[in-house]
């Protein structure tokens, strides 16, 4: 078995798809439609003011469950034809069916992705033979590079070190979105393979550099991104103590934005910030009061004002 190996943790370059990435919400109108101008204009603000390498669209926090296949299609070259010249887009393709991912990311690619997020599938819990299949099947069938979505508290089953191991073997296979929560599988995973892992949890960014881990996929980052840039390029250049600092500081606002989902929570600060936010789409609701008002003293915490 052919086995790769990683640079020291944080002296490397930056992942595949840089160091910070946000999930994207997804604006939407007041019916409900998607507000494709909103689209652009908010990914033009991750790229522009909040410092972010890449975007993920149709991630879970982009409401894929609720979005057509022909939704995510125009949303995709709605954000590439936006930042796609100076931000890479990252096609969020996972399903629990191998064939319907399959379509979505051959569609992604032609739509102008520069790579795929695939979550591991849910509900139906497939064995790691059976995981192992999946993902190399995606991966065989564009030429785009693929981040793996580890999420097992969403999909109900984890990608197992060696199944993560054998997956590095393929030459598209380059990235990790971990949202584990497992950092000693994590560390044997970056001492075993190249892959680049993204922390998929925004407090455990600063752990996850600490084993290995290039940068994060967050969801706060809709309005911390640029300072949560400059607390991975610190740990990078091997300023721990700036980090450090930078984490405590954040660190309200990097659980806050999870009271209830983050997609939520997201659209509703955005909204006050007068950004592209728009609805939510059922099963999700809109914030409460009191989750607005408790939003304002996590970011007043992590020493932003949300007005």
């Amino acid at each position: 078995m052919t086995q790769h190996h990683l640079a020291d943790p944080g002296a490397g370059a930056p992942g595949p798809f840089g160091r910070l990435l946000t999930a994207m919400v997804t604006p939407m109108t007041s019916d409900g439609s998607l507000d494709l101008d909103g689209a652009a204009r908010l990914a033009s603000y991750l790229v522009d003011d909040q410092a972010n390498d890449a975007l993920v669209i149709s991630g879970t926090t982009g409401e894929s469950p609720t979005t057509t296949d022909a939704e995510k299609e125009r949303l995709l070259r709605v954000v590439v034809e936006a930042v796609g010249d100076r931000a890479q887009v990252v096609a969020g393709v996972g399903t629990n069916d191998t064939r319907h991912t399959i379509e979505l990311a051959v569609a992604a690619e032609k739509a102008g992705a520069h790579g795929l997020l695939v979550v591991t599938p849910y509900y139906n819990k497939p064995p790691q033979a059976g995981l192992i299949r999946h993902f190399t099947a995606v991966a065989d069938a564009s030429g785009l590079p693929v981040m793996a979505y580890d999420i097992p508290h969403r999909t109900g089953v984890a990608l197992a070190t060696e199944t993560l191991v054998r997956l590095a073997e393929h030459p598209r296979v380059v990235a990790v979105k971990d949202a584990k929560g497992d950092l000693v599988a994590t560390s044997w995973v970056t001492s075993r393979t190249d892959l680049a892992f993204y922390s998929g949890d925004d407090a455990l960014t600063l752990p996850m550099l600490a084993i290995g881990a290039v940068g994060l996929v967050g969801t706060s980052t809709h309005l911390t991104g640029a300072a949560t840039k400059r607390m991975i390029e610190a740990y990078a250049a091997g300023d721990t103590a700036t980090a450090v600092a930078l984490h405590r500081k954040l660190l309200p606002l990097f659980t806050g934005i999870f009271r209830c989902p983050g997609t939520i929570l997201v659209k509703a600060a955005l909204a006050v910030r007068g950004l592209p936010a728009g609805p939510v789409r059922s099963p999700l609701v809109a914030a409460t009061d009191a989750e607005l008002d408790q939003l304002r003293i996590d970011c007043a915490d992590a020493g932003l004002e949300l007005r």
